[in-house]
Order: structure tokens, then C-alpha cells, then sequence
């Protein structure tokens, strides 16, 4: 992982520490002054725990294991008693617990020795970020494509593809379907491609969006550099959904053809939902592409057949009356 990611990772990590810690001071100062018998059993635990720290602090030679195990067990009692208070005055059980992020490494980012899942999902969604810097995500969104460019039965077909990826995007999970959105130039592809991306990010998902031709170029640059670094690829493979703009654009070779195949085929073995544009027809895609990417796209993918005029030479039209 890139070290800046890391760095930025840890530092998110902290701050959401330091939030809990703060939280919980402050939830343990509000059951001080509401509850009298809580705080009384707070600084009996405090007491309590200074000892515990000081006999196993000690080295005096002395057996003080009867002892620290007293303390452990009127401890458990204590924070036993105190759970039944709370929930006597209408309060949570754990209401006086640090409420983590992430429970599993509580906001450190690691456990076991490692690097935590949530850890290692926070610097995938960084890196995406700093992916997706380099394109349009947030220039369009639902509301904003409009259907008076589409006339007769182009108008019901966009109309239902609008709802469906309206309906896609505030419904996504992570085990959503894949997509393929066909269609000529200028008919809307990219504008949905990117409302889908902005609400799917905005619910907090890891999403990378570029063209086909940018990202098979960097994977092609790190793959033949002196590091042969997988960064990239890494990304596309893991991120919770992936939007491949203008497929059929990038160069006719046998590394993008077997990039485009691993991409496709790794990220529905993993369950991954894909979204790929292209202004490829069906025969198109035959021709262009080896018979195992057409298969899984045909089969496995919703196509969506985008229809009507090309609404950029629309607006052309438009603003020269």
C-alpha cells in the first residue's frame, strides 16, 4: 500500500479514537450527575484498577495473586451492577462502553498482528479517491438528465432505464448485479454512469469510475514498470463497484484483452458488481472481444439498450436558433 494512503488511513483512524474517547467521557460525566449510585461504583472501579496496577507493578517477591484475582472478580461485579442501573433508568447496558468504529481492533486498525479488515477497506476507499480525482464524479446526477431529448417509444425505453438506474443505485449493496449500458454516442451513458457513482459513493461504498483507456493504461504502466506493481489492478479487483466507461475505445491488443477478461471474470467470481458502457453493438463486442467476455456479458450482466438522438447534437441544434 501506498505509504500517503497509510498515513492518511492512520490518521482518520485516530480521529475517530480520540471521537469515542471523547464520547465516552462525555456519556460517564452525564450518568455521574444522573445516577449517584453509577458514579459511586465508577470510582470504586477506578480505585480498584489503580491497585490492580500497582501489585502487578510490584516486585517485592509477594503472592498477590489471591488478591488481583479478588479485585477481578468485585470488578465484574461492580461494572455487573452498574449495566443493571442503566438499564433500571431507561439507558442502554453498554451505554457506558467506548462505542468504536470498529469493535474488532477498536480504531487502532490492527488485530491478531495484522492489518485490520476495516483498516485495509479505509485505504482501498482512499485510494479510490485519490483515483477518481481525475474524472467527472459529481458533475451529473439523477435529477439532471432529462428526458425531453427522447421522443415516442426512445422515451419509454430511457424512461425505464432511467428508473432502473435510479432504483440500482439507491438499492445497491455490494452483492448488486452488473451492468452493461449499450448504446451509440451521446445517449446518456456516461451521465448515468455517473449519478449511479455519486449516489452509490454517498452511501458510503468504495467506488472507482474512469474510461476502459485510462485504466487499462495504468494498469499497463505498472505491470511493465521496473517494480511491476499491482496497485491498481489491486483497486479495480476489490473496490464494492466499478464503472468501466467507453469499453471498445482503448487499443486492439492482447494485454488489454486479457486485462479486460481478468477484470470481468475475477470480479464475478468475487460476487462484484461491474458497471461497462461501450458504443459497441452486440455484434460489436462479438468482434472485438475473445468469446468468454461476450458470454459473461451477454449472460450474467442486465444490458441496458440505450435508444434515441444523440442529445449533445440536440443541444447543438438548439443553441444556434
Amino acid at each position: 500500500m501506498d505509504n500517503d494512503i497509510i498515513a492518511q488511513a492512520e490518521l482518520i483512524l485516530t480521529q475517530r479514537r480520540n471521537s469515542a474517547f471523547a464520547e465516552n467521557e462525555r456519556r460517564v460525566s452525564e450518568i455521574n450527575r444522573r445516577i449517584p449510585q453509577i458514579r459511586e461504583i465508577n470510582e470504586r472501579l477506578s480505585a480498584a484498577g489503580r491497585e490492580l496496577i500497582g501489585l502487578i507493578s510490584a516486585k517485592d517477591g509477594k503472592d498477590v495473586s489471591e488478591r488481583i484475582e479478588a479485585l477481578r472478580n468485585d470488578n465484574l461485579g461492580a461494572q455487573a451492577m452498574s449495566r443493571q442501573l442503566l438499564a433500571a433508568n431507561g439507558y442502554p447496558e453498554d451505554y457506558l462502553d467506548v462505542h468504536y468504529v470498529c469493535p474488532v481492533c477498536r480504531d487502532t486498525g490492527y488485530a491478531g498482528g495484522r492489518y485490520c479488515e476495516c483498516f485495509k477497506q479505509l485505504c482501498g476507499k482512499l485510494s479510490a479517491e485519490e483515483l477518481n480525482k481525475k474524472t467527472q464524479l459529481g458533475t451529473a446526477g439523477f435529477d439532471s438528465f432529462s428526458l425531453s431529448y427522447y421522443q415516442g417509444d426512445d422515451y419509454r425505453i430511457m424512461d425505464n432505464i432511467l428508473r432502473f438506474a435510479r432504483n440500482y443505485a439507491e438499492t445497491f449493496t455490494r452483492n448488486s448485479g452488473s451492468i452493461l449500458m449499450l448504446g451509440r454516442t451521446g445517449l446518456g451513458k456516461t451521465h448515468l454512469s455517473l449519478a449511479i457513482a455519486d449516489t452509490v459513493m454517498k452511501k458510503g461504498y468504495g467506488v472507482i469510475y474512469d474510461s476502459a483507456v485510462n485504466i487499462l493504461r495504468s494498469i499497463e504502466r505498472e505491470h511493465f514498470s521496473r517494480e511491476h506493481s499491482t496497485e491498481t489492478i489491486d483497486l479495480i479487483m476489490d473496490c464494492d463497484l466499478l464503472i468501466l466507461d467507453d469499453l471498445g475505445t482503448e487499443y486492439e491488443s492482447s494485454f488489454y484483452s486479457s486485462t479486460i477478461y481478468n477484470i470481468i471474470n475475477t470480479r464475478l467470481n468475487r460476487s462484484k458488481p461491474t458497471i461497462i458502457s461501450t458504443n459497441l453493438d452486440f455484434e460489436g463486442i462479438a468482434r472485438r472481444y475473445d468469446e468468454r467476455v461476450v458470454s459473461r456479458l451477454t449472460s450474467v450482466y442486465t444490458c441496458l439498450q440505450f435508444s434515441g438522438e444523440d442529445v449533445r447534437l440536440q443541444k447543438k441544434r438548439m443553441s444556434r436558433k
